[in-house]
């Protein structure tokens, strides 16, 4: 770890994938959990297991043998300004066309070889860095808030007449939820071998009566959770004590919906040796802080009886997902505790709900996180390496958050199970997370042009070189100088705005200016003039910076979406675009006066 850096800081916020998905439309289900077949939960049976035969193969990555399991696609795609999901992509090797998203047309590109070392801080900033990283860590040390009174049995809830507006997932019909499902995820011994099998040994709600296509599309969902509930392999053995984790994985399906995996691992209560098990609840909002906050009330339940979560969660189904700011209140029972309230509030800052930056700023200096963004950027290969399913999960999910109102459409894994290692060779774009325990295996993957980084002791274990160049000088000053000013920060809002600000406006700066150069037909289709749009920046660092930029992904989904709307989408980078403009006329306005 860099210097002043601190391992004890507390989880504030979320880790999830930044995108804005919406929920799916599901069927209300009054079934309670029963068991599964060989559960010992008192949970309905999940459906069957996802099939290889779902799924195309494709030949192993070089330098490995095995191939990564059937499941639903993996990915990340956000764009809080109306910036489409990515599309449906090409297969990196070793992976089924249904889990990894890769880059279209604009891969890879020709740069330097890769480099083995840190590269440290930028010059004049670093003593007032580090000094300015200490305070902003010792002003992350805050206490989140658990739980809340217990509630009764109906699971009444107080509901909030605005609902989110979301993105849709099309896989069900129905009313708008919190969540899809709420899953456990227990170690069952294999029949031969003394290895461990993740599987589902709880399920609510128990879907009956689906269609073909949706049955099948639901096996292939509930196949593929268990393998990223447990992603550290299936070599357990009973434990007496384990330190409770969060995190969260992303599901992509082939039609470019997402649905998130929001996971509690920790030692069930009881006595003598034990194995972990995963409380996972998937849903297709983002949000993390609030469904941590759910998992609370769910791990408190569950001490109690399977039975006591039903009603809650029952309750939580048919309550309205609150609009950003907006608060749903439920009411339930727990016995021998009494009734209690639960209020569950949105974050008044959408583009901002779906993150938290503590980790990071935690594990990495300013200069390292600008580096990482310059990476992302370009669309270049990232691996974060970490001890913890939490710190990786919310790091990763930080860094993909700096590229607002941009979405990362590549491949994208918070932490990659064990059999699915081959990703870190792809020869296209991706940003995944590793465990420690697997470093040596990466680092003998044939890998080119990827940054490596150690969040462990804040390091870049391989790099391309020049990341420090990647983005225009004065720019990289501004962001350096904005983030070294935050020392007084209090609450895990201010430091995500804090550390938020400083990149949007980067991009205000460098392509907020794109609307005007979308010329509009007579029926309102609209076509972006990219060399007009390259030219009107005056600086020439800008320019050459925002030519690479225009060819990436990207920027080619922002704008395409951009071509659609006749009016640019209201939201927070508009909103910043309008301040900025009207700053620069001010200025011009003083600047006349003077002369």
């Amino acid at each position: 770890m860099p210097t002043g850096h601190s391992r004890s800081l507390p989880k504030v916020g979320g880790d999830f994938d930044p995108a804005r998905s919406g929920t799916a439309g599901l069927g209300k289900s009054s079934f309670p959990g029963r068991p599964t077949e060989g559960g010992n939960e008192a949970a309905p049976p999940p459906p069957g297991r996802a099939s290889s035969a779902l799924c195309h193969p494709t030949p192993p990555c070089p330098g490995r043998g095995k191939s990564g399991p059937a499941q639903v696609r993996q990915g990340l795609g956000r764009s809080p300004e109306g910036a489409p999901p990515a599309p449906p992509q090409a297969c990196p090797p070793d992976l089924p066309p249904r889990e990894s998203e890769s880059v279209g047309a604009r891969g890879g590109r020709a740069r330097g070889g890769v480099a083995g070392a840190d590269p440290g801080a930028g010059a004049g900033h670093s003593g007032a860095m580090d000094g300015l990283g200490r305070r902003l860590r010792a002003s992350l040390r805050l206490k989140r808030g658990h739980g809340g009174p217990p509630q009764d049995n109906r699971g009444e809830a107080v509901k909030e007449p605005e609902r989110a507006q979301e993105l849709c997932l099309p896989n069900f019909a129905g009313g708008q939820h919190f969540f899809e499902y709420l899953l456990v995820v227990s170690l069952k011994k294999k029949r031969s071998g003394d290895d461990y099998e993740p599987t589902i040994t709880y399920q609510f709600p128990k879907r009956e009566n689906l269609l073909r296509g949706q049955q099948e599309e639901e096996e292939r969902l509930l196949g593929a959770i268990p393998l990223f509930c447990f992603p550290d392999g299936n070599e357990w053995a009973p434990l007496t004590e384990y330190p409770r984790e969060t995190f969260s994985f992303v599901l992509t399906n082939v039609d470019g919906s997402r649905k998130i995996g929001y996971c509690r691992r920790l030692l069930p209560a009881g006595r003598g040796p034990r194995l972990p098990k995963v409380y996972c609840i998937i849903s297709c909002i983002g949000c993390f802080g609030l469904f941590s906050k759910i998992l609370d009330e769910v791990e408190k339940r569950h001490q109690i009886s399977m039975a006591v979560i039903y009603p809650f969660m029952q309750g939580l189904r048919e309550a309205a997902f609150p609009a950003p700011g907006k608060t749903v209140t439920l009411k339930s029972f727990i016995p021998d505790s009494g009734t209690e309230f639960i209020s569950l509030t949105r974050p008044l800052d959408s583009h901002l709900e779906h993150v938290d930056f503590s980790s990071l700023l935690q594990c990495l200096r300013f200069e390292q996180i600008l580096q990482i963004f310059a990476s992302a950027v370009l669309e270049r290969k990232i691996i974060f390496l970490a001890e913890g399913l939490s710190t990786l999960s919310q790091c990763i999910h930080a860094a993909a958050a700096l590229l607002y109102p941009f979405s990362w459409a590549h491949t994208y894994i918070p932490v990659v199970p064990e059999s699915l290692l081959a990703t870190v060779c792809c020869p296209t774009p991706f940003m995944v997370g590793v465990q420690m325990r697997f470093r040596q295996e990466v680092m003998d993957s044939p890998m080119e042009e990827v940054l490596l980084v150690n969040l462990c002791e804040g390091t870049f274990l391989m790099s391309v070189g020049d990341e420090k160049d990647i983005l225009p000088p004065k720019l990289q000053e501004d962001i350096l100088d904005s983030l070294s000013q935050g020392s007084d920060l209090q609450t895990s809002e201010q430091i995500n705005e804090h550390v938020s600000g400083p990149f949007v406006q980067f991009f205000v700066k460098t392509v907020g200016h794109y609307a005007s150069y979308i010329k509009r037909e007579a029926n309102g289709q609209g076509h972006f003039q990219e060399r007009a749009f390259c030219k009107a920046l005056t600086s020439k660092t800008n320019r050459r910076f925002v030519k690479k930029f225009v060819k990436t992904q990207l920027f080619s989904l922002f704008i395409q979406e951009a071509e659609k709307s006749k009016n640019p989408p209201a939201g927070y980078f508009q909103q910043k675009i309008l301040e900025y403009e009207e700053q620069k006329k001010q200025k011009k306005s003083r600047e006349k006066t003077v002369k």
